[in-house]
């Protein structure tokens, strides 16, 4: 029987396989499917702080749904790593000179401000219809997550992958974060505390 980190691995290497097997044409299509969606659906305070994040490999590009949402009011932030244990969220504006920020991402130096997000668009390996996701391994949101919630914040944290992404269950650990919704370029879903998906918008 293999462990939880064996079957974390597996159930990842399968679905990044299909995501690194769409065609970058399509990727970008479904981008901005997205975006359109995202836009549409997700409602929020003007002034409101959002996490999204700057695509890597074969990544969704948050990059359409940001600016429409910075349209609509939003103030943006995305993730740099400070160490192997650590993100903080710095804020993005226009114009800003983009540094390497660590496993891989690029994203505004250290003299942008640091910003406590009230919606977290977290990247992804793999999801499922409990809520349940799967990172790249390395826990950074996971922590990220859990400091915002000792200080008695909860931002609302909403997967963002494409649909391929889905499997039939993640394997999962107490320390892992459930999503609130995850959003795909066949809708914006909300999880209930049965087993399956709410659709919100398509």
């Amino acid at each position: 029987m293999m462990v939880p980190n064996e079957q974390k691995n597996s159930v990842r290497r399968e679905a990044l396989a299909r995501r690194d097997a769409l065609d970058a044409t399509l990727r970008i299509e479904l981008a901005l499917r997205v975006a359109e969606i995202g836009a549409r659906a997700i409602d929020f305070a003007p002034g409101t702080v959002i996490s999204g994040f700057l695509p890597i490999r074969s990544e969704i590009d948050l990059r359409p749904l940001m600016s429409a949402l910075r349209d609509k009011g939003a103030r943006l932030c995305v993730p740099a790593v400070l160490d192997r244990e650590t993100i903080v969220f710095r804020q993005l504006e226009r114009g800003a000179e983009l540094v390497q920020t660590g496993f891989g991402t690029v994203g505004p130096g250290a003299q942008a401000a640091v910003l406590d997000p009230g919606i977290i668009f977290l990247p992804l390996a793999a999801f499922d219809s409990r809520g349940h996701r799967l990172g790249y391994g390395a826990g950074h949101y996971d922590r990220a997550v859990a400091r915002l919630h000792a200080r008695g914040l909860r931002p609302r944290l909403i997967g963002t992958a494409f649909g391929c992404q889905r499997v039939e269950r993640v394997p999962d650990e107490a320390h892992d974060v459930m999503l609130d919704e995850i959003l795909t370029e066949r809708g914006l879903h909300r999880f209930r505390k049965a087993d399956n998906l709410d659709v919100v918008s398509r």
